[in-house]
């Protein structure tokens, strides 16, 4: 399998652009080449096994096409937020007529990878590939070697974005089996503040492949509230690696939401890397038949008085299987570490299966630090309490799971992304009310 996507590299990938760029690629191929794809017999895979991936020879598409799409196509993927700053990538390319984002403020960047490496290449050179791990995944180092296009945002110091800035991936269904490998970079400047909605859709159950790689840079007292919502193909692979770095007084919070592709794997990371330094991981997942998610998450506390905040819920049903592995490494300078991390999964159905694996790894000794997972079922008093008011069996299933969920909504700032997520919770539940 190595093969064709070597080939891919040589014969398929548009050259050009920097000269920086390309040498980052070859660096990505020749660690991509060393690792190979990854087995369960790898602590960091043992879980989940890539093999139906590698059971399809995917395409990869190299330039944009329009497939006719019109503007009016994408219009139920705002997440519920009207007022935003918008750039649509179709089939893993930069869609300029799609993309609405004028009046930005002076100094601000929104728009395209590919654009930034053209005009801002000094900028991007200083950044890119600087977070993403692509020394020790597989996928990461498959994305760094076929870096070509992804999201892009500069906010300078001092800049307070009024609007969110919604970021749009979306599989057309017209070109399959199909690959992208779509590169975020996320750069805010001290005391800088903006919110950010990632989402990647597709309307059609077709099967296809998205590697994708985020990198963020936080400055002196910048903020940023990170919103992941995936909603794929019931048949696509979804790989992302998301890798984040924090200055002093910084704030980062990531909401990550899955319950779509058949096969997920999310990898969150953060460097709290000054004093001071606040980190907030909140995650919901939901599957059912034979999906399988998997969140790898590491909160790396490098300096003293930082804070962090971990809280990632599952919900599984039918044959599906999650994977919980998260890591808070407090390393021995990292004095007054704040530290908290749970997971909490609630299971369906007799054949759904959760492997969870929250993990401390302390070397300080003036530290507040905890953890711990929870894999339960309904509780059966709250039923026969709903059951003996006369509601229905499904009914009180369905509104103990909805409770169970809906707490990892409450965090979103905007209330009508709240709105859309708990009626994507209710629909996943099969109910239109409660």
């Amino acid at each position: 399998m190595l093969d064709q996507y070597l080939k891919q590299f040589e014969k398929e990938l548009p050259k050009g652009g920097p000269a920086f760029l390309e040498e980052r690629r070859q660096e990505g191929l020749k660690y991509f080449t060393q690792l190979g794809f990854p087995t369960r017999k790898l602590e960091n895979w043992k879980y989940t096994g890539v093999d139906p991936i590698l059971q399809n020879s995917f395409r990869l598409v190299t330039h944009y096409e329009p497939n006719g799409l019109k503007k009016e196509d994408l219009s139920k993927w705002n997440f519920g937020c009207e007022d935003n700053y918008r750039i649509v990538f179709v089939d893993g390319h930069y869609s300029k007529e799609h993309s609405s984002f004028q009046n930005l403020p002076n100094g601000v960047l929104i728009g395209s990878l590919a654009r930034a490496l053209e005009h801002h290449t000094s900028l991007v050179e200083e950044h890119l590939h600087q977070l993403t791990p692509y020394q020790t995944h597989p996928f990461a180092a498959l994305n760094a070697a076929f870096t070509q296009d992804g999201a892009f945002v500069y906010i300078p110091s001092g800049t307070i974005l009024d609007r969110p800035i919604q970021f749009l991936f979306f599989f057309t269904g017209k070109q399959t089996p199909y690959l992208s490998h779509p590169h975020n970079l996320f750069i805010l400047g001290a005391h800088s503040q903006a919110s950010i909605f990632e989402g990647y859709v597709s309307e059609k159950n077709e099967t296809y492949f998205t590697n994708a790689a985020t990198e963020i840079v936080l400055e002196e007292n910048a903020i940023l509230d990170h919103h992941k919502i995936q909603e794929e193909s019931l048949q696509a692979f979804h790989i992302a690696s998301t890798s984040v770095k924090q200055a002093t007084q910084s704030v980062y919070r990531s909401h990550n939401f899955s319950w779509g592709a058949a096969l997920t794997r999310n990898d969150l990371s953060t460097l709290l890397n000054a004093e001071g330094a606040e980190t907030t991981f909140n995650g919901l997942y939901m599957v059912s038949d034979k999906q399988h998610v998997d969140n790898h998450t590491t909160i790396d506390h490098a300096k003293p008085h930082c804070t962090s905040t971990e809280m990632y819920k599952g919900v599984l049903d039918g044959f599906s299987q999650g994977v919980f592995d998260g890591k808070i490494v407090v390393r021995p300078d990292a004095q007054k570490t704040s530290a908290r991390q749970t997971n909490k999964n609630l299971i369906l159905s007799d054949n759904a299966l959760i492997n969870t694996k929250p993990l401390l790894e302390i070397f300080a000794d003036d530290v507040k630090c905890n953890h711990g997972a929870t894999i339960g079922r309904l509780d059966e008093n709250q039923l026969f309490y709903l059951r003996a008011r006369g509601i229905d069996a499904e009914v009180a299933r369905n509104i103990l799971t909805y409770a169970f969920a809906s707490e990892m909504v409450e965090p979103i700032g905007v209330e009508g992304v709240r709105n859309y997520l708990q009626q994507k919770i209710l629909g996943r539940l099969a109910i239109k009310k409660i």
